[in-house]
């Protein structure tokens, strides 16, 4: 039905529906399913989503020791009254992280679109559903809409840091984020475009260098910034204020700087943070000698 965020505009704005309404209908035509059938599966995910985050909040740890405990401590600092972000933005970097920590802990998330930036999509959702007082069936018209999102990047670029780089996960998942924000907040569909690509162009060239080759140093905190990237994206583009660049443009710049990215910034975990003193030291404090029989073999 859509290969573009342009042709998903339009289609929302001829048809005077949702893009989330949009996605559901791409989706019984692809599957073969009823309507019925992929909004219960949608209600599946937001399930697992909401329990991650809830897991997450109790406190979690990392079998490597890298990552955990640090939602509860935003959660807490939110309590204390000394936080100088706004309650729902330190809210949604809370829960983004408090997922992505659940993930590092092996528990269930929901990939949105990866495991890595599992974080940004249920963080924003469950933050803003505090002020916005969604129902259930739009909290999954929010995930809808950022599916359709993620399909367009997914099918034009790439979701994969070891194709594109971080810009391709926790750059993607802010954007998805974002898109869905706009339209759960009454934005149109076409602000909602905006919103996407505001976001999208400000995570450009993030690279993926996980220290150990885990999915937690530096990606936790990444859906943290991404969580916050998404929010005040979704204000800007509700304010009215539009990107120069076509969110369209935008995503087909990210597949370019994807390609132009060495490999060593692809998830090897051969580059950025992953090479640095500290970086290694954790990496051998973790893996121990096998690190020295990878480089036999290798050799």
């Amino acid at each position: 039905m859509f290969r573009n965020v342009a042709e998903l505009v339009e289609l929302a704005e001829t048809n005077k529906v949702k893009i989330a309404e949009i996605m559901i209908r791409q989706e019984v035509e692809v599957t073969g399913l009823t309507r019925e059938q992929i909004i219960a599966k949608m209600d599946t995910n937001l399930t697992v989503m909401e329990e991650a985050i809830q897991r997450g909040l109790n406190g979690v740890r990392s079998h490597s020791g890298l990552t955990g405990g640090d939602a509860v401590l935003l959660q807490n600092y939110i309590k204390s009254g000394k936080a100088l972000s706004g309650s729902i933005l330190l809210d949604a970097v809370s829960k983004a992280v408090a997922t992505n920590e659940v993930n590092a802990a092996m528990g269930i998330i929901c990939a949105t679109p990866t495991a890595g930036s599992a974080g940004v999509v249920p963080g924003t959702l469950f933050a803003i559903k505090e002020q916005l007082k969604p129902s259930r069936q739009e909290m999954i018209e929010f995930l809808f809409t950022s599916a359709a999102f993620g399909f367009v990047v997914a099918n034009n670029a790439s979701i994969s840091g070891a194709a594109g780089g971080c810009q391709a996960e926790v750059g993607s998942a802010s954007g998805m984020a974002a898109a869905a924000i706009v339209e759960m907040a009454g934005g149109s569909p076409k602000q909602a475009a905006e919103a996407m690509a505001i976001t999208l162009k400000n995570m450009l060239g993030l690279v993926c260098d996980p220290v150990a080759g885990l999915v937690e140093v530096p990606c936790v905190k990444r859906n943290a910034m991404g969580a916050s990237n998404a929010i005040t994206a979704a204000d800007m583009a509700l304010a009215g204020i539009s990107s120069k660049i076509p969110c369209d443009e935008v995503i087909h710049a990210m597949f370019l700087i994807g390609q132009a990215m060495p490999s060593s910034l692809k998830e090897t975990a051969e580059g950025g943070l992953a090479a640095t003193p500290t970086g290694r030291r954790l990496e051998q404090e973790i893996f121990g000698d096998t690190i020295k029989l990878k480089d036999l073999v290798l050799a």
